[in-house]
């Protein structure tokens, strides 16, 4: 029924601020002729993500083979949302050399693998690798793990009390999905700590699974692209936290969207964010902010108290938004983040 070979399919899948998007767009920018699509799903109202990848001004991967999904979690809504959007890539003149998709950080990737043994999906598309985008980091600072102390704590209060730990589930969701791991962020650790983490999360995980260091996302498309995994076919080897629990949802975090004035300065704003978010233990924040007097809009991006912001393009014709998308754990003071900031 299907004459055409089937399409290889790149899930890039990595916690809030791993750098997945930053890896992307260096995929796409040395695609050497190969004609890519990219579908981009997003955890909040602001799309930041697919904005910047369509800011590349790639020829190999045009604005109009960017399909942007503000959804909050592909992985919850594959019938509605990714099925029309792989319609949309597939039809017509351009049919793409490969596709790749960047969930968003609160995205289990294993819903999505199993979209790719329906039947009309299998017969176009096979998923040629799951990619994990790790910020290491935020992983030897033990931003994933409980905090032992405070859970012996929690059992001496009350012994039936619940302690899951969300961040760590869907972070070692995403690992146990994976085909390749992409140990972003190298740079900030020592040696020592880099092959700690290394060798933690590889002997975490249930397969051989290569592990690779790296900064600012940069590595070679080959390493990314033609894996020829074929996920689909191997979803025994790729445990789940939330396997046989039915739905999945997002009830652990929030997000909301802050609407801010211009900014004086990116130094002065950037001390402001870095204090809001370290007061209120916010995961995430990133955005576009207008700084009075220059042309260009700043990009923001905050994990946890780490914070980047550089001037990445001209802002588009008519009135300036500045909105901050800001993510955090169930319970965060949207009241007080917001007065923060406003």
């Amino acid at each position: 029924m299907n004459a055409q070979p089937k399409i290889p399919v790149t899930i890039v899948t990595g916690f809030l601020g791993s750098g997945k998007t930053t890896l992307i767009r260096h995929v796409i920018e040395r695609a050497g002729g190969r004609r890519l699509a990219l579908i981009v799903n997003e955890f909040g109202d602001v799309g930041v993500d697919g904005d910047i990848l369509k800011s590349c001004g790639a020829a190999d991967c045009p604005e109009d083979a960017i399909v942007e999904l503000a959804n909050g979690c592909l992985c919850c809504t594959v019938a509605d949302d990714f099925l029309p959007a792989i319609e949309a890539l597939t039809r017509g003149d351009r049919r793409p050399d490969h596709i790749i998709v960047e969930t968003s950080g609160l995205a289990l990737p294993k819903p999505l693998i199993k979209a790719f043994d329906w039947p009309d999906v299998r017969a176009r598309l096979t998923i040629d690798g799951v990619i994990a985008v790790v910020d290491a980091a935020a992983v030897a600072a033990g931003r994933f793990a409980d905090d032992p102390e405070a859970v012996l704590a929690q059992r001496q209060d009350d012994p039936l009390v619940d302690h899951d730990n969300p961040l760590e589930e869907v972070y070692e969701d995403q690992l146990l999905a994976a085909d390749l791991v992409v140990l972003n962020k190298a740079d900030l650790l020592s040696a020592e700590e880099l092959a700690q983490v290394s060798g933690d999360i590889a002997a975490s995980l249930p397969k051989a699974v290569r592990v690779v260091p790296t900064s600012e996302g940069e590595i070679a498309p080959e390493v990314l692209l033609g894996i020829a995994a074929a996920a689909e076919d191997d979803l025994s080897s790729r445990p789940s936290h939330h396997d046989g629990l039915g739905d999945h949802d997002h009830d652990d975090f929030s997000t909301f969207a802050v609407e801010i004035g211009a900014a004086s300065d990116p130094d002065s704003l950037i001390a402001r964010l870095k204090a809001v978010a370290e007061a209120h233990d916010i995961l995430r924040i990133k955005g576009f902010v207008e700084i009075a007097g220059k042309p260009m809009r700043l990009l923001v991006q905050g994990v946890g108290g780490r914070f980047r912001h550089a001037f990445d393009r001209p802002w588009p014709s008519g009135p300036r938004r500045s909105a901050l998308v800001v993510i955090g754990e169930k319970g965060i003071d949207e009241t007080a983040i917001r007065a923060a900031l406003a």
